[in-house]
Formats: structure tokens, C-alpha cells, sequence
């Protein structure tokens, strides 16, 4: 069999959760369906953290005025601005400790989907000894597509839980096209159940 498809969380797996966050959810940009996801995303956290495998947040966090922003000529409404309500994640998600808190989108002039972009993520995955990722999120045809992308790109192994993601869909279809893009470019797609599934290793 080939390894890539034991989707048993294991030394050298990292789950990438991104923008699971109030505005985006419930807030001045959210996403249809946002709220059904972070039920499954917490069974995922948990299995990571009960296998001690780090858990990655990626958050949208804008300074005012951000070039995204439909009042800067941007294409989005504010959202996420530093430190305001609606850019904390929503409050049913269960990260507890993270291994990790990246933050993108931080130059006001520039636009960043991806949790790659503009940050260390891939450095920082690389010094843990990360080398396949399990992504879920928001949102599926923007952040996490990009992020995907990116992922791939950069070299690592990529695993989208699509029961942990949902699509903005600002023209019907992006979403499914995502997905399609994703698996062209080499993810996997499964659901969180396929990663669960298997008992944690005891710990000793």
C-alpha cells in the first residue's frame, strides 16, 4: 500500500486549521455553512493532540485600511481587522495549545490567501520535521485553496478534509472547482472520519 494513503495521524503529520475565525463565520464576511465545520475540525484537533502532533492556527489579521477592503478598492468588506472582535477564532473551536500561530495579510498593500505568504509557515513546518499536512478551514476557494497550493508547492504531502472546509462561492461552482484544483495539483482529499478513525498511539 502506498503510504500516502494511511491517513493515520504520525510523526512527521501537522493539521493546518486557517481562518476559522468570527468574521467569517458570523461576521461581516461569512461564509455559507461556516458554522458546520468546526465540529469536525475539533475531532481532528483532538486526535492531534491526543497523538502529541503539533497543531497549526492560521489567522487573517488586517491592519485598518487594508488594501482587501471594499473601502480601499479592495474586494471584500472589513473583516478581521487587529485585535477586533470578529478576527479572534470563534469561540467553539477547540484549539487549546497550538504548535504554532501564524498571521497573514499583515501588509496593508498586499493581499495574502495563503498562510504562506508573507510568513515563515514553511521554515517553521520544516524545523519540527513536518512533512505532510492535514488542512482544513475557511474558506475553500480562497484560503484554503491557496494555502494548499502553497503547501504542495513547497513540498509537503497535502491532506484536505472537506468536511472541515466551506466555500464562499461568490460565483456558484468556485468551490467544487477548488476542490478540483486541489486534487489536480496533488492533495488528497478525504473526510475527517478517514483521520480519526484509528486509536492514538498510547503514550508513555
Amino acid at each position: 500500500m502506498d503510504p500516502r494513503d494511511d491517513l493515520t495521524p504520525r510523526s512527521g503529520d501537522a493539521l493546518v486549521v486557517t481562518d476559522v475565525q468570527n468574521d467569517f463565520v458570523t461576521g461581516s464576511l461569512a461564509v455559507p455553512g461556516a458554522a458546520a465545520i468546526v465540529l469536525p475540525l475539533n475531532r481532528a484537533i483532538d486526535a492531534f493532540h491526543a497523538r502529541a502532533l503539533p497543531v497549526i492556527a492560521i489567522r487573517d489579521w488586517h491592519p485598518p485600511g487594508h488594501c482587501s477592503f471594499s473601502a480601499t478598492g479592495g474586494p471584500w468588506p472589513e473583516h478581521c481587522v487587529q485585535g477586533s472582535e470578529g478576527a479572534q477564532f470563534v469561540a467553539g473551536l477547540r484549539f487549546g495549545p497550538v504548535a504554532l500561530l501564524v498571521s497573514k495579510g499583515t501588509d496593508p498593500d498586499a493581499e495574502a490567501y495563503s498562510g504562506f505568504k508573507g510568513t515563515a509557515l514553511a521554515g517553521e513546518l520544516r524545523a519540527r520535521g513536518v512533512r505532510r499536512l492535514f488542512i482544513g478551514g475557511l474558506a475553500t476557494d480562497y484560503c484554503v485553496l491557496n494555502t494548499v497550493q502553497d503547501a504542495i508547492g513547497e513540498g509537503f504531502d497535502v491532506v484536505v478534509m472537506v468536511d472541515g472546509i466551506a466555500a464562499v462561492d461568490v460565483h456558484p461552482g468556485d468551490g467544487a472547482k477548488a476542490l478540483d484544483t486541489m486534487r489536480c495539483v496533488g492533495a488528497r482529499l478525504a473526510r475527517t472520519d478517514d483521520v480519526v478513525v484509528a486509536p492514538a498511539a498510547p503514550r508513555s
